[in-house]
């Protein structure tokens, strides 16, 4: 036991050498709070060093009596001893604390700063509506600007230029790698707006998959390949422009398309991007959507 109490000693010394190292500026000055502060720390080091001790040397020394029960387990038994008076106590006091907590003092009647901040938010939403709701092009413009700039930027960058390998160009018309990745492996990311995707491979053929990929990179011009009349233009339309909840446009970033991007993520040949869901309302979605189609101009 001697030892253990040297031991602890030496411990609490090391304790308040390293509080005194770490915060000792603060003690410098005539502000007595500082030295309260200190005072208190001594206090808590040494009453919990002198506890831990104790049931320490408790664990290695006591040993248990009392008369067993029958039962064993694997040779272990029980004795049939009482709970401590003071265990069997703070237990009921929990249990009676909790049943308040949840009955009387949680405070779902009660103020919450949470509870103010999402009314709050709310009626911000309702408003901004409101304000915003037949908001001419060259405002969506800027809305959207300022939007992409704190949302997309990021990834795409300032410029909408991407990076290379990792984001795409926003700048210029989908590139032919990536509509030659979603021939091949298809798409059935946009669950929310094209609930029934499209499978992989509708085109086999190396030819008409080179074909109809150069066809649409391209902006839909020149001879439309006879694969795309086929086989796309079911779900995009012959033009390109697609069909509400049954293929996009992949011809311009129009607010369908960007919704869907936006509400769940994309997956392409260069990664994933994540969706931006709850982030933002639709009159911002639709403003990056104008933002996007003016600065592809």
């Amino acid at each position: 036991m001697k030892s253990m109490v040297i031991g602890g000693i030496i411990l609490i010394v090391a304790l308040m050498a390293g509080t005194y190292f770490v915060a000792g500026d603060a003690f410098n000055t005539d502000d007595y709070v500082n030295s309260l502060a200190m005072l208190g720390a001594l206090a808590i080091i040494v009453i919990s060093v002198f506890v831990v001790l104790k049931y320490v040397n408790q664990m290695k020394n006591d040993t248990a009596g009392g008369e067993l029960a029958e039962e064993s387990w694997d040779g272990i038994g029980e004795y049939k001893n009482p709970i401590p008076t003071g265990w069997g106590l703070a237990f009921i006091a929990v249990i009676i604390w909790g049943m308040w907590y949840m009955t009387i003092g949680y405070p779902t009647n009660s103020f919450s700063q949470i509870g103010q901040w999402n009314e709050e938010t709310l009626e911000y939403n309702k408003k901004f509506a409101s304000k915003w709701e037949n908001p001419s092009n060259d405002t969506l413009i800027a809305m959207g600007e300022s939007t992409y700039l704190v949302q997309c930027s990021p990834c795409h960058g300032i410029d909408s230029e991407g990076i290379e390998g990792k984001s795409h160009n926003l700048t210029k018309r989908i590139s032919k790698d990536s509509v030659e990745y979603v021939i091949k492996n298809g798409a059935n990311n946009f669950k929310t707006s094209y609930p029934g995707g499209m499978p992989p491979m509708m085109l086999t053929e190396d030819s008409d998959i080179e074909a109809v990929s150069s066809y649409v990179a391209d902006g839909f011009k020149g001879e439309q390949p006879a694969m795309y009349a086929a086989v796309c233009a079911g779900c995009h339309g012959v033009d390109g422009k697609g069909i509400a909840f049954v293929g996009p446009n992949i011809v311009d970033y129009d607010d369908a398309i960007i919704t869907a991007v936006l509400t769940d993520g994309k997956k392409a040949n260069i990664g994933i991007m994540p969706h931006f869901k709850g982030r933002l309302n639709p009159t911002q979605e639709k403003a990056i959507g104008a933002y996007i189609r003016s600065i592809g101009e």
